[in-house]
């Protein structure tokens, strides 16, 4: 899932001597917003059934996605075609192994001598991502493991050695000083990635815990429960693994902070007070006396094949040498109706503006003169699954990664005008953002830090999966600082979104939209990529980044 436009701004922006301007040869890209208005229409609307990976949808998308990269001018830059000897396809195959909790769904708590029928999708979701028929839990016992975390190097351990075999380990979102002052034990407000849900389940099972609920609330999540409900309601999606359980517990769910006061109180404990513990380096867990919880449902599992589209130009000098742009092109498909009972998750600007923005530099770059360095347009799947897509080609390139300059990646961009602003996922700790913040400010337009870096952004779109082996990375979003209205009105845009359509039937189309922002952040990332292009820089991570020896480490091949 995406960051969408923080809701508050900081107040001083920051400016950095300049990295890289934008190059005295490079002509104006056209950038048309009439064009990204109607990708935007025609991939979001009801006939693409909101673009569900390995649905009819995904075959329709991936049809218009590589007829246009065609019509670009753009070659094919995906897997080997074995028709064709030398030669490659549009689409790389992504396999994915495919779950779905099907009914009747039977969920229950028993504390304080009570027992509670759950509904699915009301105050608790659940799912299952390890291959098997049925899931059948009885009556496990539950333990609070504060925000479920090890790790060693921070000298932190929530478990204490704790025997979760058997039982449900309930946790916090986020991390421990999210509430607390621990002098930066985890980066003070910055979520770590050990504040991320999936880092717990991995955790969890990890300990050999039989499932774990993660307690929702809506500021350590970032999010509302909407969205925790839609993005786990319908068929749940991972790379094919050699052996699940190592990375998922049987159970993996959400419930909500109602039901956890509840719980905890019938097992006669304060949940407040527990919280406050949580935050302690000396926090032992906390068996829910009495409570158990039960469930019982089926599981429909299967391998699927669902695919990223890729189309390149070549570079003219060191064709080995790649910069990307990526987007997702997958949503919700179809799922939980809303209040009007519309069932068709659009995604129009989660992620519909960020596949019109690649398509769109795919045009510009194929117009335009050659670069020394092959420029990649890859737009991905599975991303609202996991960033599955993303990271399923980063483990498995078909363009070294040792000799990827870059990704430079778009998730949902704003619809309300230009803006004086722009701003990242997150701080990285890359070089790669002080060329961003130049090339920006060639353009008269100032750098924002993430204004809510305990969200996590960084760890919540496809750059990340490029992160992850060494690849400089960012996530570019649009700026709040409205030309028309200013932070107000960039604000009031971003709050509206988030509340009332980002991962829900709501969030389509509008013939309405001011896409000249949009014009003008493609342009500036058109600039950054060429630059990168037809230079011969390595960007790279700054000391103090958890990536920077993954990147070091094959930094002979880029001699």
């Amino acid at each position: 899932m995406s960051k969408l436009f923080a809701a508050a701004s900081l107040a001083a922006l920051l400016i950095v001597p300049s990295v890289c301007a934008v190059p005295a040869w490079a002509a104006e890209p056209d950038i048309s917003a009439a064009r990204l208005s109607e990708h935007v229409r025609v991939i979001s609307s009801d006939a693409y059934e909101g673009r569900g990976p390995a649905t009819p949808a995904e075959v329709k998308t991936v049809d218009y996605l590589v007829g246009q990269m065609k019509a670009e001018g753009l070659q094919p830059g995906g897997d080997p075609d074995p028709k064709a000897p030398g030669g490659r396809r549009w689409t790389q195959d992504v396999p994915l192994a495919r779950f779905e909790v099907t009914g009747p769904i039977a969920l229950s708590l028993t504390a304080g001598g009570q027992t509670r029928t759950l509904t699915q999708t009301q105050e608790i979701v659940v799912q299952t991502l390890v291959p098997t028929a049925h899931v059948a839990i009885k009556d496990a016992p539950l333990v609070f493991v504060g925000y479920g975390v090890k790790a060693p190097e921070r000298n932190w351990d929530d478990f204490k050695g704790v025997d979760l075999h058997g039982k449900i380990a309930v946790v916090l979102i986020n991390d421990p000083d999210f509430e607390a002052d621990l002098g930066g034990r985890f980066d003070g407000r910055s979520m770590t990635y050990y504040g991320r849900w999936t880092y717990k389940y991995e955790e969890a099972a990890r300990q050999g815990a039989v499932g774990m609920l993660i307690v929702h609330e809506d500021k350590p999540a970032a999010y509302g429960w909407n969205t925790v409900k839609n993005s786990n309601a319908n068929a749940q999606f991972d790379i094919v693994r050699d052996d699940p359980s190592k990375a998922h517990p049987l159970l993996q769910g959400w419930i909500q902070r109602d039901l956890a006061v509840d719980l905890f109180a019938k097992s006669g404990l304060d949940f407040e007070a527990l919280k406050k513990a949580a935050q302690r380096e000396d926090f032992h867990p906390v068996e829910l006396k009495g409570a158990r919880f039960s469930a019982d449902y089926a599981v429909n599992s299967s391998q699927i094949v669902s695919h990223n589209v890729l189309g390149i130009l070549p570079g003219t000098k060191r064709p080995d040498e790649t910069v990307i742009y990526t987007a997702h092109w997958d949503h919700l498909g179809v799922g939980t109706p809303d209040a009007k009972g519309d069932r068709i998750y659009n995604g129009a600007v989660d992620n519909g503006t960020g596949v019109a923005a690649v398509l769109e530099l795919g045009r510009a770059y194929a117009a335009a003169p050659r670069t020394d360095r092959s420029v990649l347009f890859l737009l991905v799947t599975a991303e609202e699954k996991g960033l599955l897509g993303s990271a399923y080609y980063a483990t498995h390139p078909l363009y070294p990664a040792a000799k990827t300059v870059a990704d430079l990646n778009m998730d949902a961009l704003s619809t309300d005008g230009a803006a004086r602003d722009f701003s990242v996922s997150g701080d990285g700790k890359v070089s790669l953002l002080d060329d961003l913040i130049a090339v920006g400010k060639a353009h008269g337009r100032a750098f924002v830090p993430d204004p809510t870096p305990e969200a996590g952004h960084f760890y919540r779109s496809d750059h990340f999966s490029f992160a992850k082996v060494g690849v400089p990375a960012i996530s570019f979003h649009s700026g709040e600082d409205l030309v028309n209205g200013g932070v107000t009105a960039g604000r009031a845009w971003a709050t509206e979104y988030t509340a009332h359509r980002y991962h829900q039937p709501a969030d389509e189309w509008s013939a309405d939209w001011d896409l000249s922002g949009q014009v003008q952040d493609i342009t500036l990332l058109y600039d950054l990529g060429r630059d990168l292009a037809t230079s011969d820089r390595w960007p790279d991570w700054k000391p103090g980044s958890e990536f920077k020896a993954l990147r070091d480490a094959t930094s002979a091949e880029r001699k």
